[in-house]
């Protein structure tokens, strides 16, 4: 395990008394052009133009048996319900997501190390690359709730203290993700500029924001004009269909008012030259298990 530096320059300013726009400082795609990895070159432009990339089948049926298996047996574990990585639906009182999994789980650990996974991760960060979070998603039907529109980097950036945009997300379908069962949805281009957020981080502020986000929420004026001039691309696929999203990419996902449940394991990789430091804006830092501080790279 390393330490985290010291706080560097804030090169993208947020919750302060008003939304503020920062054209992106960062490369989207780190590594040199012809640098060998699963993605080829044009994948790579599209991630690059867009800000996200789906792959309609990364890993096979019989796989996606195996980790659904395993995400059943966490979000049924008595034991899990008592632990802190947990987050529970404010009104079912139901799991909703298990935090840390790589490190509870022989099984997602494995899947962290798969070079399907962790070859693109660091194909588009250019260096080796470390957890910053993992995660299962639970969305059962008939009420479970979404997650409203924001970019990741605003809150990992605002209370995980990550100084630059090198950090990607894949998101791992592991039941049928319908376009009515609360999928995932992003604004295409939507990387390219950060949206500072108004007001200010609330002390431990994860508690309530896991459940419901409040701190770090943009404006319904940011979010129409960012709509109008990206769009909104929504995502499906079977199991086994993953979606590589810029951390910036602005985002979100509706409630599951279906009766078809939508469960996804959720990693997100930063890269070894981008540590965690201090928060640019939040009183505290938030637990290790939802923002990594153990910077050991994925081998």
């Amino acid at each position: 395990m390393t330490t985290a530096p010291e706080r560097t320059a804030d090169l993208y300013p947020t919750r302060g008394a008003t939304e503020v726009i920062t054209p992106r400082q960062d490369p989207v795609v780190w590594s040199q052009p012809g640098t060998a990895g699963p993605f080829r070159p044009s994948e790579l432009e599209d991630f690059a133009r867009d800000g996200f990339f789906a792959i309609d089948e990364l890993i096979t049926a019989d796989e996606v048996a195996v980790y659904r298996a395993e995400l059943d047996r966490l979000v049924n574990d008595s034991r899990m319900r008592a632990d802190d990585r947990s987050i529970v639906e404010p009104k079912s009182q139901d799991i909703r997501s298990v935090f840390e999994v790589h490190k509870i789980s022989e099984v997602f650990a494995g899947l962290v190390a798969d070079p399907r996974v962790v070859g693109r991760a660091r194909q588009i960060l250019g260096s080796d690359v470390y957890v910053h979070q993992s995660r299962i998603n639970v969305k059962p039907g008939f009420g479970a709730s979404g997650f409203y529109w924001h970019s990741d980097f605003e809150t990992w950036h605002a209370e995980d203290g990550l100084p630059r945009m090198r950090t990607v997300s894949i998101s791992i379908a592991l039941t049928e993700n319908h376009d009515t069962n609360g999928s995932l949805m992003i604004m295409p281009g939507s990387h390219r500029h950060f949206l500072g957020c108004a007001g200010e981080t609330p002390r431990d502020n994860y508690k309530k924001s896991l459940q419901m986000q409040d701190a770090g929420t943009p404006s319904d004026r940011a979010l129409t004009e960012m709509a109008d001039r990206h769009g909104i691309r929504l995502f499906t696929g079977k199991p086994g269909s993953a979606t590589w999203f810029d951390c910036n990419a602005m985002h979100g996902s509706g409630d599951n008012i279906t009766p078809y449940p939508r469960s996804n394991v959720f990693i997100v990789f930063n890269s070894v030259e981008n540590t965690a430091v201090e928060p640019f804006a939040a009183p505290v830092r938030r637990p290790e298990y939802i923002g990594a501080r153990d910077f050991t790279p994925v081998r």
